[in-house]
């Protein structure tokens, strides 16, 4: 029964980006952000579980980017959606449907990731996750700057131009696979998550664009330690 466990854990993930598709309709885009969140928990250990209890599968795989594609890149395009249709002038009304393109890159970098043989160990470009995960913060922050970004439409195009470049870069970024928990190999990913958490624990949902710029790098600096000659991590 145990090797149901990842595609279960996967299946919850999907089913939080469908719940925050239907919240943000129904506009409670607090509610659409939280799910991204919870999503984001169910996508980290359906991969964990999958490789604690040796459950991989083709089929797992190809689920895990599909409920990717719904809680990573659909949702995240119906906040920042919701938010341009509230705040462009009319003249301009149909330019919120720039926000899938979030959606649409979303989907190409999980096309690529599919059969890129590079991304085993680490990731090419910003993940789905870290991508919703920013996206997120928006409503949920209740700091008097982000919130004036929020009601600027210009800023908000530009956020959806930026994020759809960086899922398609080739910015090399670390993927938190472990194999093993000891210090040594996983360096990097401790004091990146230990850091992470200091920063949301002090700064709650407004250290989010902090936690994606800390997790940039982190990345460089761990590709060019083990650059370095004699180094390893």
């Amino acid at each position: 029964m145990v090797r149901y466990i990842p595609n279960f854990l996967t299946i919850c993930n999907l089913l939080s980006g469908c719940i925050g598709i239907v919240l943000i309709a129904e506009g409670n885009l607090n509610g659409g952000a939280y799910m991204i969140w919870l999503a984001a928990i169910f996508d980290f250990f359906d991969g964990l579980s999958a490789r604690a209890f040796s459950a991989h599968s083709s089929i797992g795989g190809e689920l895990d980017s599909l409920s990717d594609m719904v809680s990573f890149g659909v949702l995240p395009s119906f906040i920042i959606y919701a938010l341009l249709k509230d705040i462009l002038p009319e003249a301009f009304s149909d330019l919120a449907f720039v926000a899938f393109a979030i959606a649409a890159f979303s989907a190409i970098r999980l096309a690529i990731f599919n059969i890129d043989t590079r991304q085993k160990s680490s990731f090419i470009g910003l993940p789905t996750p870290a991508s919703a995960l920013l996206i997120s913060a928006l409503p949920l922050s209740n700091i008097p700057l982000v919130e004036q970004l929020m009601n600027n439409y210009i800023f908000l195009i530009l956020l959806v131009l930026v994020d759809s470049y960086l899922l398609v870069s080739n910015i090399q970024l670390m993927a938190f696979k472990f194999d093993g928990f000891g210090w040594q190999k996983n360096k990097f990913k401790y004091s990146f998550m230990l850091i992470s958490l200091i920063l949301v624990i002090l700064l709650n949902t407004i250290a989010i664009p902090l936690v994606i710029l800390l997790y940039i790098i982190f990345s460089i600096l761990k590709k060019s330690w083990r650059s370095s000659p004699g180094k390893s991590s």
